[in-house]
């Protein structure tokens, strides 16, 4: 299957648009995982695990193999309660491998005021930022009958 809208390729042209995945996660109390009811941190990294693999589908039609993750930043806490947004962008793209910055930003907080209050942020709060390489599977020709 070939991608109908990554991003440059090496050695190419600029495609139209870069590839933007993403989602909206309510983080729920069974997550608090540290004193003060933090969220730990591999919750986020699960959030950006799910993007990089859409990526792949969308790009390659296959779920790809997640190899590295690079400059990951954890920058302001998590806690029950929160709305998370996460995006994963296409920023480079091989015969291979595909290139995804990552950010996952809180959009709605838990608040002091009551068990179950809350508030929209007037502007959301990254709370992580990493890059990822995944790799797609060179496709080959099936036996008859097989997958």
């Amino acid at each position: 299957m070939t991608p109908t809208n990554d991003v440059e390729r090496t050695g190419g042209e600029p495609g139209p648009e870069p590839l933007t995945v993403g989602l909206r996660v309510r983080i729920g109390q069974e997550e608090a995982h540290y004193g003060g009811g933090l969220v730990d941190g591999a919750r986020i990294l699960r959030l950006f695990g799910d993007l990089v693999t859409e990526v792949t589908i969308r790009s390659d039609g296959d779920e790809g193999l997640l190899t590295e993750y690079a400059d990951i930043r954890f920058t302001a806490p998590v806690h029950p309660g929160d709305y998370i947004e996460a995006t994963g962008r296409v920023v480079r793209s091989t015969k291979l491998r595909r290139f995804v910055e990552l950010t996952a930003r809180k959009v709605i907080a838990a608040t002091d005021d009551g068990p179950s209050s809350a508030a929209v942020l007037p502007e959301p709060v990254t709370v992580c930022t990493a890059r990822a390489t995944t790799v797609v599977p060179r496709k080959t020709p099936t036996a008859k009958g097989g997958r």
